[in-house]
Parts: C-alpha cells; structure tokens; sequence
C-alpha cells in the first residue's frame, strides 16, 4: 500500500511533535516558519527547492 502525503504535513507534524514532545516554545516554531516564508522570496529557493526534491527522492527510492 502506498501512501502519499504532502511534505507540509509531514514537517506540521514534526512541529507539532516538538512543542508537545521536546519542549520547544510556539513562538521557535513560528519564527523559523516565517524564516522559510522570507527565505522562498531570496535567490535560494531554487536551492532549497532542489535539494528538497533530492533528499524526498532519495529517501522514497527514486523509480525513474
């Protein structure tokens, strides 16, 4: 059985993990959101886009 889930909600729950679990105050969670929300708006969100896909490819056996 396959499932596929969006990488959002894989790192919303690993957020939501790491306040209820590990401690970490909302507002560590919610400052380095909006860092990636300015981050996607600079010369290197095609980086991180790219290395991104790499490592979900790499994690999920590429097929191709």
């Amino acid at each position: 059985m396959t499932v596929s889930l969006p990488l959002v909600f894989v790192l919303g729950f690993f957020a939501w993990g790491a306040v209820k679990f590990l401690g970490v105050r909302t507002w560590v969670v919610v400052l380095i959101a909006l860092f990636g929300f300015l981050l996607s708006r600079t010369f290197m969100a095609p980086v991180v886009e790219s290395g991104t896909r790499t490592g979900v490819d790499v994690i999920n056996g590429s097929h191709d």
